[in-house]
């Protein structure tokens, strides 16, 4: 029987990872707002570059610590490298998005990422889901169609980068938790390393000259983004995933506050019922889900396959 201080620790843990998950939500938020202030004056290959370099000075003491053959030890090399294609789309595709977007409308194809996650798990992992969660994986599709503006949007390349960058980013998940014996350090290596590779690819016959300001907003992007990486997945070790999913949906908040302060966007009516809609559906998948892993069977209705 565990004692009060027992239970005392495993709260405070609980807490702190429910604070951890949400600094680290700010911080990607943060990291979004900055990225989109950068790709407006220079091309997105320049900014991957510099912001990987950046990412590289809090990674190096991370692989020294590893051992840096450790990279090489991985499992199954044809689904890593799938995962760091889709890992690098997702980044280099948010970038293009918020070129042209504001920052809530990418946000908002983002955050159906745990409903395309939803779905692809039930065909990648196994994971089964019933009727419930189908028919809210398709009530969520239904929001990223309103927020997509099907009249205009389908013909909007960067409305197009933003929902296929969502989807490179929902794949990316899917791989890791797959792949998740690869150790965190390896992973986003990997995936940064893919990042610098693809932004000299795309800077050649884009590169600008820039500011001492600019280069350290690039570097500091990349920092910014692995010590978001970083408390999120310390995160995870000390509260429930069930508990901290849903609170992913403050990104869209801060993008909206951000999207505002920064850049003066508020997002009109059709994204706003999008994004609610994208939220509701997703927030149901994880109720459904927890549901089903934390309650006896013979206490939760059929889902009915």
């Amino acid at each position: 029987m565990k004692t009060k201080a027992a239970i005392a620790n495993a709260g405070n843990l609980i807490i702190t990872g429910v604070v951890l998950m949400l600094l680290g939500d700010l911080l990607f938020a943060l990291n979004d707002a900055m990225g989109k202030w950068l790709v407006a004056s220079f091309a997105v290959g320049q900014v991957l570059v510099i912001r990987s370099v950046g990412a590289f000075i809090l990674l190096g003491p991370m692989i020294v610590r590893q051992g840096p053959m450790a990279l090489f030890r991985v499992e199954q090399k044809g689904l890593q490298f799938i995962r760091v294609l889709m890992a690098t789309g997702d980044v280099a595709l948010f970038y293009a998005a918020v070129a042209y977007l504001p920052l809530a409308d990418v946000m908002t194809f983002y955050m159906a990422g745990p409903i395309y996650i939803a779905a692809l798990s039930h065909f990648f992992l196994g994971e089964k889901i019933g009727w419930r969660r189908w028919l809210a994986v398709l009530i969520g599709f239904a929001g990223v169609v309103i927020a997509l503006r099907p009249s205009t949007a389908m013909l909007s390349l960067p409305s197009l980068f933003g929902l296929a960058g969502s989807l490179a980013f929902a794949l990316s998940l899917v791989m890791s938790r797959y792949l998740r014996s690869t150790s965190d350090t390896t992973l986003v290596t990997w995936q940064t390393v893919a990042a610098l590779i693809t932004g000299i690819v795309l800077s050649v016959g884009h590169w600008q000259p820039a500011t001492l300001l600019d280069w350290s907003g690039m570097l500091l992007l990349g920092i910014v983004a692995t010590c978001a990486h970083l408390l999120i997945t310390r995160s995870l070790k000390l509260a429930p995933a069930s508990l901290l999913a849903p609170l992913q949906y403050t990104l869209l908040l801060w993008a909206i506050v951000l999207g505002y302060i920064f850049f003066n966007d508020v997002p009109d009516a059709q994204i706003i019922v999008g994004a609610a809609i994208i939220v509701v559906a997703g927030l149901f998948i994880f109720h459904r889900k927890n549901l089903k892993e934390t309650v006896p069977a013979e206490a939760v209705p059929c889902d009915g396959h």
